[in-house]
């Protein structure tokens, strides 16, 4: 189109040209033989056919005619009304309007970077806030955003749902603190010739490396006591930063193992106790959840000769 528009520029310009040496007869002569030429067209065409004109041609006639006051385009003899060539500039004027206030990149503006930063200090510094609350802080502070922008920020961010945010399970719990868990029980179990064993166990959360401090039929404090003593060296050596260890309440376990374990900062945590063990006779009752995850690791564990029981 644009090429084409050039092209009848040009033409029209040599035309013009070739009008300077002509005299006003001539004109007028050749303006008559114009418009009795538009009259037979116009005769042959017929009232219901319509000329149609190509883009370029629209744009050079509207460009050339608009000048013209709107009494004298009146008078002129055209193939088309007058009110067509008025509207021919019009969608000219639109389209280049259109093209400059187009954007340069579709859909909504991006969200401010300040907004962006302030959305994730909320959420960060308020992790029961879901994004219906932060909308509304924002809203608070004069700061105008939908709450599907604030929704759509915080799942680009990966931020997980307030419900989600705010509570921890154990699981999660024991997943962050692994380095610092040891659980430790024994594990009753029965050899090929009937004889029953103790097997005193640990566990490494951190790495799920479960070490076997001993075996033996009848598990004296004195021998839980040494056995201990060499995990503390074992543990030194390996340079292990556990904090805690969780055992049950079993009384083979000595008092005096919690103090060695204390010496070198490892603090002792006990399991809750079973309803049947406290002997008070109650059914029913409310008693403290088991830690998922500590000891039940030990227990899975097979012996040589048969399955583990505690």
């Amino acid at each position: 189109m644009l090429f084409r528009l050039a092209y009848l520029t040009v033409t029209n310009a040599f035309a013009a040209l070739r009008l300077l040496p002509m005299g006003d007869r001539d004109k007028d002569t050749e303006i008559l033989a114009l418009r009795h030429q538009i009259t037979v067209l116009e005769r042959q065409l017929g009232v219901a056919t319509r000329v149609r004109f190509a883009p370029e041609d629209r744009a050079f006639l509207s460009a050339l005619l608009t000048s013209l006051p709107r009494e004298v385009l009146r008078r002129l003899r055209l193939l088309v009304r007058p009110d067509t060539v008025l509207r021919w500039h019009r969608d000219l004027l639109k389209q280049r309007h259109a093209r400059s206030c187009r954007p340069t990149r579709p859909g909504r503006p991006p969200t401010v970077r300040s907004i962006r930063v302030l959305i994730l200090r909320l959420v960060r510094e308020n992790p029961s806030w879901g994004y219906r609350r932060v909308h509304g802080e924002l809203a608070t502070l004069g700061i105008k955003v939908a709450p599907s922008t604030v929704w759509e920020i915080l799942k680009q961010e990966g931020v997980d749902p307030s419900p989600e945010r705010a509570s921890v399970t154990w699981a999660d719990f024991l997943r962050s603190q692994a380095d610092a868990l040891l659980a430790c029980d024994f594990i009753e179990t029965v050899t090929l010739n009937g004889q029953r064993q103790y097997i005193l166990a640990v566990i490494e959360h951190a790495t799920r490396r479960v070490r076997v401090l001993g075996t033996s039929a009848h598990p004296t404090a004195a021998w839980v006591i040494q056995a201990f003593r060499n995990l503390v060296m074992d543990l030194e050596d390996a340079g292990c930063r556990a904090r805690y260890l969780i055992r049950d309440r079993d009384g083979k376990f000595p008092a005096l193992m919690e103090e060695i374990l204390a010496d070198v900062g490892i603090r002792t945590v006990l399991t809750g106790i079973a309803a049947d063990e406290r002997g008070d006779g109650a059914v029913g009752a409310v008693v403290p959840p088991r830690a998922p995850g500590s000891l039940p690791a030990l227990e899975r564990t097979p012996s040589a000769a048969c399955a583990a029981r505690v």
